[in-house]
């Protein structure tokens, strides 16, 4: 008899829905987070030390979209998996701090796979 920390049977009680907006959130939460780090360590030191905001005018919209994507399949899952409020600002928070969003995302796969 498995106990459900076990993994395989963690893993295989989410839906077909909750594992969909797990792997939405999981690529976009990896996208966001480098671009926010290519924001911060490369287009603002280019924009404010070099005098050249190319890399500021491209990079910055692109993050900003993205991280409005990155809200909304936070909320699916958030939706999907009926999680608390203050959960939800946590995981859409992280997506704004410097590498938060790659522990944030960790920590909510393995949470949900039981890993």
């Amino acid at each position: 008899m498995t106990s459900p920390a076990d993994p395989a049977t963690a893993s295989s009680q989410l839906t077909p829905a909750v594992r969909g907006a797990l792997t939405r959130y999981r690529v976009i939460a990896y996208i966001v987070g480098v671009m926010l780090l290519l924001l911060l360590f490369v287009a603002m030191p280019l924009k404010y030390l070099a005098d050249n905001p190319g890399a500021m005018n491209v990079i910055g919209p692109l993050h900003g979209f993205l991280f409005v994507v990155y809200l909304l399949a936070t909320f699916d899952l958030f939706r999907r998996v009926r999680w608390t409020l203050p959960r939800l600002v946590l995981m859409a928070v992280a997506g704004t701090i410097p590498f938060l969003s790659f522990y944030a995302e960790r920590r909510t796969t393995h949470e949900l796979l039981g890993r």
